[in-house]
């Protein structure tokens, strides 16, 4: 059986990536480069931490809109465009599957694509030609319940589809931090959870059972609610976590909005070439 294709991405503020900001800088060079490196989806899975329903929700319809959900920039923010494509067929498959595995989902016809999706996606693949899903976080925002749903994605049968799955968070989402002044204090605890991120998701030596452990316990880590007041960004991780269930085969590390923030990826050929050796 084939397995996705698995990235952690930080998507950086709001559509600052598209306005040619300069703390995005390292972000809009990044993203193409990842994009590079893997082949081409057919369909891409999108997991944002902008969507939060009950039980976890995937999008139906053949065109959805977008959804600009966010305030206060230049009126272009707001002239976006990303047609890409729905999934519906794929969104039903992916909603059996999760049932399946005893994980209750909903399906949803009207809900667009935010900008956790349309923003990373542009610097990815500007010509929109690739089709998403998009998948809501569990309001739960219990790391335990977003790991199971990313094992309960990866049982699903990719034979027929080369699918990327994109977990669209940010591994640092203090906001107050974000807007406050440059101080070492804000800096330290910042590369302080970053670097326990980093050794958590990329260390071949940690077992798996250690590494889902301290995901699980990620509010146990240096600074880690400091970084992370609220969890919705860092649970996206959570599900890639589960649909890869190893070490991430490629650990990046850059500045955005002068953070150091890390994304993450795990290669399907790499994967099934560790699940044929076992």
């Amino acid at each position: 059986m084939n397995h996705p294709t698995v990235l952690f991405i930080s998507h950086g503020g709001g559509p600052l990536p598209l306005l040619g900001d300069p703390k995005h800088a390292e972000m809009n060079e990044m993203l193409p480069k990842i994009a590079s490196k893997i082949p081409k989806p057919d369909v891409i899975l999108m997991l944002s931490a902008h969507w939060e329903e009950d039980i976890p929700t995937f999008t139906a319809a053949s065109d959805p809109p977008l959804i600009y959900d966010y305030y206060g920039f230049p009126k272009e923010s707001y002239e976006i465009q990303y047609p890409a494509k729905g999934q519906p067929d794929f969104a039903r498959k992916l909603k059996e599957q999760l049932q399946k595995e005893g994980i209750k989902t909903n399906l949803s016809f009207e809900r667009g694509f935010d900008h956790g999706m349309f923003v990373p996606l542009k610097i990815m693949y500007p010509n929109a030609d690739i089709p998403v899903v998009q998948l809501s976080l569990a309001t739960s925002l219990d790391p335990e319940f977003h790991i199971a749903m990313g094992r309960a994605i990866r049982k699903l049968p990719y034979d027929s589809n080369n699918v990327l799955l994109i977990g669209s968070g940010f591994s640092f989402h203090n906001m107050k931090a974000f807007f406050a002044q440059p101080n070492t204090d804000i800096t330290q605890k910042n590369r302080d959870f970053d670097n326990w991120l980093q050794e958590t998701m990329s260390s071949k030596d940690m077992s798996e059972e250690d590494r889902q452990t301290n995901l699980i316990h990620w509010n146990e880590a240096p600074s880690a609610e400091f970084c992370h007041p609220r969890n919705e960004h860092l649970l996206p991780l959570h599900v890639c976590y589960g649909a890869a269930g190893r070490a991430s085969d490629e650990a990046f590390s850059l500045q955005i909005l002068d953070k150091q923030a890390s994304m993450f990826l795990w290669n399907a050929a790499q994967d099934n070439c560790v699940e044929q050796a076992n």
